[in-house]
């Protein structure tokens, strides 16, 4: 085990560096939040992928917030070490190196980088992604912290989406089709989607659809609607992460596969059914503490063959029953 850091002194200034996608940007979220509950007379810088920012944009326990860029080596430009403490959300050795130059003291996940003065170096266990990240803290004697993941839908967002998903059906119901290209492989096929569709309007026969996503999911969403009607639209491709995240924050559903979207439906308290590949459990990668998640696992979680799963074994019917169920509550 880690031995403790002695902060008999509370550091004053503390920057943690998250350089990573955007599902595990939020995953990164309830530690920073539970930093910031752990020293609140502190000021806590974040560093993110300049792409991310936006993703921790209006989080009230982030005092600044700017992007890191690897190539630019940030760190070097700035003189003196300026943090008492820093925090990387990573084993990545520029991440770290820059950490040094700027802070005290540096915690870091264990991998890639050697044992240094200054540097305390933490094995990320094989757990939840959100305990796993969570890790990262214990060493400043923080174990225990809520787990929910972090995302800041602002007023001014909230009714812009209002405003461009009115005059439809209801329930609202988004679908995220798709996840990014190089894990097309915990896609549910379009079939098994077609027929939720299908078995929700049976239920709720005024219900509408919304497709969400990149560009890459425009094809699928006309062909949805053209095998479902009129009940299903398409905003794939035509809006902003921040966008995204106030309509998945306005919807009365959200059903999708596991990416991104995903996890930002789970940060904004959507109602959600969630659908994992076996190789990426959801016991794994789920939203925490999330009351109306319904999470759906792959029949071969947990089995030799869980690399090899096809997400066509994932049948309709409890998927359609997880998002009645939700849609039930809501009535």
């Amino acid at each position: 085990m880690t031995p403790p850091l002695d902060f008999s002194v509370p550091p004053r200034r503390i920057l943690a560096i998250v350089v990573t996608r955007i599902g595990d940007t939020l995953l990164c979220t309830p530690a920073l939040r539970a930093l910031k509950a752990r020293w609140p007379e502190a000021e806590l810088s974040v560093w993110a992928h300049p792409k991310r920012l936006e993703v921790l944009a209006g989080l009230p326990f982030i005092d600044r917030l700017q992007g890191y860029d690897w190539r630019r080596k940030l760190g070097s430009r700035l003189c003196g070490r300026q943090y008492d403490l820093a925090l990387v959300f990573s084993d990545e050795g520029e991440q770290i190196a820059c950490a040094r130059r700027v802070a005290s003291q540096v915690l870091a996940f264990a991998g890639k980088a050697d044992a240094a003065p200054g540097l305390t170096l933490v094995e990320q266990p094989a757990a939840h992604a959100v305990e796993a990240r969570l890790a990262l803290l214990a060493p400043l004697g923080i174990d225990r912290a809520e787990q929910r993941l972090a995302y800041q839908v602002s007023a001014a967002e909230a009714a812009w989406a209002e405003q461009r998903l009115a005059g439809g059906g209801r329930p609202l119901i988004a679908l995220q089709l798709h996840s990014f290209p190089t894990k097309a492989h915990r896609d549910w096929p379009f079939e098994h989607f077609a027929q939720l569709v299908e078995g929700l309007r049976a239920v709720y026969p005024q219900a509408a659809f919304v497709v969400t996503g990149d560009a890459l999911a425009r094809e699928s969403a006309a062909r949805l609607r053209q095998r479902c009607g009129d009940c299903v639209s398409s905003l794939a491709g035509e809006l902003s992460l921040r966008q995204t995240a106030a309509v998945l924050a306005a919807v009365d559903l959200y059903v999708g596969v596991d990416t991104g979207p995903t996890h930002l439906a789970g940060a904004v308290g959507a109602p959600m059914v969630a659908l994992y590949h076996a190789a990426y459990p959801g016991r794994n990668l789920s939203p925490r503490q999330h009351p109306l998640g319904r999470f759906i696992e792959h029949p071969l979680t947990g089995s030799p063959q869980a690399r090899h799963a096809d997400m066509a074994e994932i049948p309709v019917a409890p998927v359609l029953q997880a998002a009645c169920e939700l849609l039930e509550r809501r009535a």
